[in-house]
């Protein structure tokens, strides 16, 4: 049976690629993104997520499943609006046409740089729902320059990935039969990451940053199929999980031992 899904950021980079396959097998996709999609709209505002929500859902009254690729990575406040409140916000007002389906599920793609250094003030006030206080936060650090502002991003994938866990055991979500997870890449070879690869300075803070010991930096397409099937009907049971599809990223800046905090319980 076909299956209808929304994607955002569906013009490029890994929502591009999720989509075209989607389609390769026959699925039914509505993409979200700026230009060059179904649906253009602009996810930082929330009229703009409000506008893309009812649009998808006129196409569709029932969605099967939801994945959440848009996201930008510039130290501008911007950031923290399209990689937060952009998926969080939107999510939320589809729940209706997902609720409808016999087998929703939603997947959004967080990011390996939710480990790294972040502004935990910025990600009370996203988790708050306080957009105004995450943009305040926001523009003062990407006042400070570009190396203080790139705090932003990594701020807004540790509140996603924290929203994703928080929100998929509630009864909105594991209630409703929902499975909701998250896809950590490490270095993904877009059209965002080209600019930072195209040196070999730029490849070495990356590399510094984010250490992929298996096969190197990674295609769209190896994240677009894990999306895939955690947004497809065999996935029943993943909830809250925050997957690193990092090439070996985290556990090596994580190391062998993630369980011990449980220890001293």
């Amino acid at each position: 049976m076909t299956r209808t899904y929304v994607i955002t950021g569906s013009a490029s980079g890994i929502g591009a690629a999720t989509a075209a396959i989607l389609r390769d097998r026959g699925e039914r996709v509505i993409g979200i993104d700026l230009r060059d999609a179904d649906i253009e709209a602009d996810l930082s505002t929330p009229e703009g997520r409000a506008d893309a929500a009812a649009r998808a859902m006129e196409l569709a009254e029932t969605i099967d499943a939801v994945i959440a690729c848009a996201g930008i990575s510039a130290p501008i406040p911007k950031t923290i609006s399209v990689n937060y409140f952009g998926v969080t916000e939107l999510l939320t007002a589809l729940l209706p046409a997902l609720a409808r389906s016999q087998a929703p599920r939603a997947a959004v793609v967080s990011s390996m740089a939710s480990l790294q250094p972040n502004s935990p003030d910025m990600v009370e006030a996203a988790l708050a729902g306080d957009e105004p206080k995450a943009l305040e936060i926001a523009a003062a650090l990407a006042a400070q320059g570009p190396q203080v502002g790139y705090l932003v991003y990594p701020s807004s994938k540790r509140a996603l990935s924290r929203w994703v866990r928080r929100e998929s055991i509630t009864p909105a979500w594991a209630g409703a039969g929902i499975p909701l997870n998250a896809v950590a890449p490490g270095t993904v070879v877009t059209p965002m990451t080209a600019g930072l690869l195209s040196t070999p300075e730029g490849q070495a803070m990356v590399d510094a940053a984010v250490p992929m010991p298996l096969n190197d930096h990674q295609s769209p397409e190896s994240i677009a199929y894990l999306l895939i099937w955690l947004t497809s009907v065999e996935n029943t049971h993943l909830a809250g999980q925050v997957i690193y599809d990092d090439g070996g990223a985290d556990a090596t800046l994580r190391g062998d031992d993630i369980w011990s905090w449980a220890d001293s319980r």
